[in-house]
């Protein structure tokens, strides 16, 4: 006997069903909402924090008062600055449980600290009692997600060390928030010159419009989840090489090459095959990305045979482009001299990814912050192209 279920009966499509809307591929240049927190324009090469230039926030302040920017709407004078430094620099150091936590949560990351903060993240919010933003103000948001911030240099160090045969380092109030990063992943009081290019890289890489990690955190923040899970949802969107896991391939495209005699051979061979230069292209600028451009600057501060390879190297990959591939445009991105600058001052590979998250957890914040101003859950739909539906199921043999 064959059961046919009502699953199985004619469905009839209702006349109050939404018409669907067909998008591209990635959601390439769909609009899903509105923003204060910053743009990217492509086209221009441009792109900024509220109302003010990414890159002349970079080369103008430190990371402390961008990050008051972001989440308090304001660039702060010199007395609300040196306030909302002491405040985050306070809550650097984690709750004992979080700490006693972390050799267990590193021996099973594999010395990937990434992949434990992500672990680390939702131990914070658990330990700080975050509750659902939908339950909370926006003073209480805010709250959690400057408590959340500002630990996450202290869990990537700590994670980092750990998984090295290392002890933590407890962080320092006296120290800005990029050198406690580099003293704490280092234990040593890191030189000024090396303190500012990081801080830049930091300021650089604090938002950038709708990526994806940021996007996840948004989706998450709209079914009204804690911060934490905002932040541990976007963390994993971070860790994938196609977003946030490209500074340390940069640097290897470099090792590959070699030599400066290697350079064209090495790169003709990749552009004949279609595949793909680590550190080059983007999805959204269309002209030289502005953040290489900085981090280019900063590198050439420091000089040496390495900077001198990778400008060579960036300007040869343009010019074999424009000669193999005529009418394609293709720059550095931000990963590319952000792994030099990274290498420059000391900061081992597999810490480059955390490091943009160390910069990355306030843009999100500021998005988690918006996203739950509004109350309508980001629900997309999608389309069905699987075997005709509905048949009868089968009985059991």
């Amino acid at each position: 006997m064959t059961v046919t279920p009502s699953a199985a009966r004619p469905v009839h499509p209702s006349t109050s069903a939404p018409a669907l809307l067909d998008a591209p591929r990635g959601l390439a240049g769909v609009v899903v909402a509105d923003t204060e927190v910053g743009d990217v324009r492509g086209r221009e090469g441009f792109y900024h924090y509220r109302q003010y230039s990414a890159v002349d926030l970079a080369h103008a302040r430190p990371f402390e008062d961008v990050w008051h920017l972001l989440i308090h709407g304001e660039l702060p004078d010199a007395e609300r600055s040196a306030a909302f430094a002491a405040e985050t620099a306070a809550l650097r150091r984690l709750p004992r449980a979080v700490a006693a936590a972390l050799p267990a949560v590193a021996a099973a990351g594999g010395a990937n600290p990434l992949a434990g903060m992500r672990t680390a993240l939702s131990l914070l919010g658990a330990e700080n009692g975050f509750r659902p933003v939908y339950d909370i103000d926006a003073d209480r948001r805010r709250a959690d997600t400057v408590v959340a911030a500002a630990a996450v240099p202290t869990l990537l160090t700590a994670l980092y060390r750990l998984g090295n045969g290392l002890d933590p380092v407890e962080p320092r109030e006296d120290l800005s928030y990029a050198a406690n990063y580099l003293y704490m992943l280092t234990g040593t009081e890191p030189h000024a010159e090396r303190v500012r290019a990081v801080e830049q890289y930091l300021i650089s890489t604090i938002d950038h419009g709708f990526n994806a990690s940021t996007f996840t955190a948004r989706v998450i923040a709209s079914t009204g989840a804690d911060v934490a899970a905002c932040l541990v949802g976007a963390v994993g969107a971070l860790s994938g090489p196609l977003h946030g896991g490209a500074p340390s391939r940069a640097l290897d495209t470099l090792d590959a090459i070699g030599t400066p005699d290697r350079i064209d051979p090495w790169i003709r061979e990749r552009v004949l095959a279609g595949e793909r230069i680590m550190g080059f292209g983007h999805a959204v600028y269309r002209t030289e990305d502005p953040r290489s451009h900085m981090l280019r600057e900063t590198a050439l501060r420091f000089g040496g045979a390495r900077v001198e390879f990778a400008v060579e190297v960036e300007r040869r990959v343009e010019a074999i482009l424009a000669e193999l591939k005529p009418g394609r445009e293709l720059h550095t991105n931000v990963e590319f001299y952000a792994g030099v600058v990274m290498e420059l001052c000391g900061l081992p590979r597999e810490m480059f990814t955390p490091t943009f998250a160390a910069a990355r957890v306030v843009g999100w914040s500021a998005n988690i912050l918006e996203q739950a101003e509004d109350t309508k859950i980001i629900r997309p739909m999608a389309r069905y192209v699987g075997p005709g539906a509905p048949v009868a199921v089968p009985e059991a043999a």
